[in-house]
């Protein structure tokens, strides 16, 4: 359409001419700065702007060589729109001059002098190199870009949320560590490079942490010697542009070309890609903060204000979007319509995504506007949405996040059920039962449908999935808050030594409660996720919030992969399981013996109820195969206590018997599918010990 438009207009002639440029009325309906061969548009809108100037800047100067007043003809409604024609795209970069009431008590804090970033810009100037500050201006620029990326017959994988197994990462400490051996660290080409890794390991699904633009030298602050960024990148600077500094090279006038390469690339070996997105604050903060955009365009709209004017702060960050103002839910359309169009995104995971639930007065709505329009959206209608369903202000939607039965959530619950239960805690058995066998308490399949259940242990924020069984406490320290930063509740266990130790036998059992996790991950109904290294054992050092860590703390230690290959292959090996069975992910059909899709067990089997103090739950997948000629029934119990405990399993019939498939009490921790059959019924499971059968 855009194209269309473009080749109609550009047959326009010049109407007026102001500082020297030539103009005419722009596309008053194409937000932001649209190319053409011979003018660019440029459109803002502002509910409360008296008059706005366009201010164009050679490159990489902070001084504007050319000023441009909107004309008062050239304003419809709210929105300014102006063509400015012979202008080079290559040759300038540019920012707005917003006009209007300075009325703090109302909201309403426009700044003549200050220059504002375009809330619709698709590339910003001047954070192109990591770490290196935009200087003493508090304001950013933007350039115009042309989109040059070719998709060709480029196709989405489209796979089933049930049968995605998701890897989160983040793009810079992926690959930035020496070890990684990219030629690129770092980057999205750095990632790229990692594809063939991807696959080995068997993942088909990348959730990228932050990557549109963002400021890393906001708040940064040298520590003992050490340079602390905001790497992590949820404060978000433009919603519409890529990071640069994710970019091996310097992208000047192309749309995000290279991050467009790696989408393409990982989808067509099979691997989707969803974006972590934070539309719940932005990094302006709040009075405090920096003011470089949606504070000078309209500050009163684009966030949640108290009645006499101050920022709500339900992010936790110093500012909360108004996500239901119409005006900001248009923005929100339209920029994940924009990334799902031009870099053909598979998903998007929201970050505290509650805060997208809030009203304008900050009270929880029933069926939120904006939560609503993305759930039935025809552009976004085969893209995955999956929402963290909390936020800092106290909102916990875990199982009651307006849905839609479209929505998917990250699953809080079995995070903190699983953990506890692993670590042998007392009253977990019923709670982790629930959270293996799809949390139906939380998602009733007749209302949110059986594809809701983002299932994890750790993620980015918090204890990767080593240290969760090496560190009793968070050791936050070098982040600088005095130990203050970072979540207390870690259901965490050092497994008898605090931190790292050379005692075999407590790194045995550490191996064998990480290789627990991971068979507790993948023999759950719900989709799997779990944070980039967990397979050959990454630490953090006991940080449970690394998010200024732009060292060896947060990036990936790819030498553990070697040191660790037990624990990769391991994690390996758990992940084909799970694709090849496909009666883990979802009911295939009633198997010939009669047992139902799902089923709990206990020391004896068809156990529904546990007690307070049991500690083994049995959980059972059964139906067929996919070709419908035989059943597959997968049998996996975990012992969560500290001795052995006697299982009995359910009976089998029609020549079927239980093999191992997995015990990781064993030294080989991967049984050989050549193993014989076994005699009888009843196993002997090992302390702190996960086993998985088939039945075959």
């Amino acid at each position: 359409m855009q194209q269309a438009l473009v080749r109609s207009e550009e047959r326009l002639k010049p109407l007026d001419v102001v500082a020297g440029f030539k103009i005419r009325p722009g596309f008053y309906s194409l937000n932001g700065a649209v190319a053409m061969p011979n003018a660019v548009s440029f459109t803002i809108h502002s509910h409360h702007a008296t008059s706005v100037e366009l201010c164009l800047f050679k490159r990489k100067e902070m001084v504007p060589y050319a000023v441009i007043p909107f004309p008062a003809a050239y304003r419809i409604g709210k929105v300014f729109s102006m063509m400015v024609f012979d202008l080079n795209i290559e040759e300038f970069e540019y920012a707005y001059r917003i006009y209007g009431p300075n009325e703090p008590e109302k909201g309403l804090i426009f700044d003549k002098n200050k220059y504002i970033l375009d809330p619709y810009a698709r590339a910003v100037v001047g954070q192109s190199t990591w770490g290196k500050p935009t200087g003493n201006n508090d304001f950013f620029k933007a350039r115009v870009v042309r989109n040059t990326f070719e998709w060709g017959r480029a196709k989405q994988p489209l796979i089933p949320m049930e049968d995605l197994i998701i890897y989160e990462l983040h793009v810079r400490a992926f690959t930035r560590a020496d070890s990684s051996g990219v030629e690129f660290p770092g980057t999205y080409a750095g990632v790229k490079e990692k594809i063939p890794y991807l696959k080995e390991l068997g993942i088909n699904c990348v959730e990228l942490m932050p990557v549109f633009e963002f400021d890393e030298t906001n708040n940064s602050r040298e520590i003992d010697g050490n340079m602390l960024y905001e790497c992590w990148g949820y404060n978000t600077t433009s919603f519409f542009a890529p990071n640069t500094c994710y970019s091996s090279s310097l992208e000047f006038n192309r749309e995000g070309n290279e991050l467009k390469d790696l989408i393409k690339s990982l989808n067509e070996e099979g691997i989707e890609v969803i974006l972590d997105v934070v539309f719940n604050h932005t990094g302006e903060g709040n009075e405090n903060g920096p003011f470089y955009s949606f504070k000078g365009v309209d500050n009163n709209i684009y966030y949640l204000l108290t009645p006499d004017g101050h920022y709500y702060n339900f992010s936790g960050c110093g500012n909360t979007l108004n996500c239901n103002n119409p005006i900001v839910q248009d923005m929100i359309l339209e920029c994940l319509r924009y990334w799902v169009v031009n870099y053909r995104v598979d998903g998007f995971r929201f970050d505290l995504a509650s805060i997208l639930g809030r009203n304008e007065d900050g009270s929880p709505m029933n069926q939120p506007p904006i939560l609503q329009s993305l759930a039935f959206d025809p552009i976004l209608g085969d893209t995955k949405l999956i929402a963290e369903a909390w936020d800092a202000g106290g909102l916990y939607q875990v199982g009651s996040f307006p849905s839609w039965n479209r929505w998917a959530e990250w699953n809080g619950r079995y995070r903190d059920d699983l953990r506890s239960f692993l670590k042998g805690d007392d009253g977990k058995a019923q709670a982790a039962a629930l959270r293996l066998t799809g949390s139906g308490d939380l998602y009733p399949p007749e209302i949110r449908g059986r594809n809701a259940s983002v299932n994890f242990l750790d993620c980015h924020d918090g204890f990767t999935l080593y240290d969760l069984y090496s560190y009793n406490r968070k050791h936050n320290e070098v982040n600088g808050w005095n130990n203050t930063d970072g979540d207390n509740n870690n259901y965490s266990w050092n497994c008898g030594f605090e931190g790292e130790t050379d005692d075999p036998e407590v790194m045995k059992l550490r191996w064998r409660m990480i290789r627990n996790a991971c068979v507790a991950l993948m023999c759950s109904r719900g989709t799997p996720m779990f944070f980039a290294g967990d397979e050959f054992g990454n630490t953090q050092f006991g940080n449970n919030n690394a998010y200024c860590q732009d060292n060896i703390i947060s990036w990936v230690d790819w030498s553990l992969k070697e040191k660790n290959a037990n624990l990769y292959e391991f994690f390996k090996h758990m992940i084909h399981f799970r694709q090849e069975h496909e009666v883990i992910r979802r009911d295939t059909g009633c198997c010939s013996l009669g047992f139902p899709p799902v089923s709990t067990h206990g020391v004896e089997p068809w156990q529904k109820e546990f007690d307070w103090e049991s500690k083994l739950i049995g959980v059972m997948f059964a139906g067929r195969t996919r070709d419908k000629k035989k059943d597959d029934i997968v049998y996996a119990a975990i012992n969560a206590y500290w001795e052995p405990q006697c299982v009995t399993l359910p009976e089998l019939n029609g020549g079927l018997n239980w093999h191992y498939e997995v015990d990781t009490y064993a030294s080989s921790q991967i049984v050989s599918h050549q193993d014989k059959a076994m005699t009888g019924r009843t196993i002997m499971i090992g302390p702190r010990t996960a086993v998985v059968l088939t039945a075959r």
